[in-house]
């Protein structure tokens, strides 16, 4: 595919609702490999790995969770420096025009929701983590994390779509009605949050300190397949301390393993 890159309207944009669709970002050849990918997943536990990828459930809602699925599989790789969003990360997470430019993968998470599951709400700019912070200041970006969210099925009205709220990455006060995230309160009907609707192969890129979360699943049928990577700044540590394996970082292009491991380790020479 074509490497796209932000336009001025896509910044203002941005800036101003905290995310962008980028529609049609996945061709479907590889599409259709990921939806392969998910159907060999085993039926892991909470807990269980399956080689050097783990099953992480957010909440007992959320559904089957696969962390660290960059090792699931090449279609995975792929997605690493795909080309319908690595500028827009570069841009808008990657330290442009810094010492310490550059990109590092957080997160990489594939997920099924099933009838009944949803995400409570979570982030917003009130006393929000660095980490997902946004932030720009003389003429660049400085977001902590940007998400890529990618949708294998179609994503409508009952499927459990994102649900966002709008400029909440920069609020300087809580939502009065948000819930607590560890009671596991939805959003569905929460002011202000309006649902992202969402066609297979497209990409929800989101700043992560944008409050957001996943809408009740009620249609009974089917399942919501979404891949999740999520962008930070190239000094940064996974969230849940995976590594990853060295026979992934050796096939992977230098452009792919620079992202997974911005900074190599520094180890003396062998004796």
């Amino acid at each position: 595919m074509d490497l796209r890159q932000p336009s001025p309207l896509d910044d203002f944009l941005f800036d101003l609702r905290g995310y962008l669709l980028l529609e049609n970002a996945l061709e479907p050849d590889l599409l259709a490999d990921l939806n392969r990918a998910f159907d060999r997943f085993p039926p892991l536990q909470y807990g269980e790995w399956w080689g050097n990828c783990q099953r992480r459930d957010y909440t007992g809602d959320t559904g089957f969770e696969l962390h660290n699925c960059v090792e699931a599989g090449e279609p995975f790789e792929r997605l690493i420096d795909h080309p319908s969003w690595i500028n827009y990360v570069r841009r808008y997470c990657g330290e442009e025009h810094s010492y310490v430019e550059g990109l590092f993968i957080d997160e990489c998470i594939a997920s099924i929701r099933r009838s009944g599951g949803h995400h409570p709400v979570h982030s917003g700019g009130y006393r929000g983590a660095l980490r997902g912070r946004y932030l720009y200041a003389h003429g660049v970006f400085r977001c902590g994390q940007c998400n890529i969210l990618l949708a294998l099925t179609d994503i409508g009205p009952g499927d459990g779509p994102t649900m966002v709220i709008p400029g909440s990455h920069k609020s300087n006060f809580p939502h009065p009605l948000a819930g607590d995230y560890a009671r596991g309160d939805r959003m569905d009907d929460l002011p202000g949050a309006i649902p992202v609707y969402m066609n297979a192969g497209d990409a929800l890129l989101f700043v992560d300190g944008m409050m957001h979360g996943g809408s009740s699943r009620t249609n009974p049928e089917g399942e919501r397949r979404v891949v999740i990577y999520r962008y930070g700044v190239s000094w940064a540590a996974t969230r849940y301390g995976y590594v990853y394996s060295q026979a992934l970082l050796d096939r992977l292009t230098p452009e792919r393993r620079k992202i997974l491991q911005p900074i190599p380790p520094n180890r003396p020479p062998e004796a």
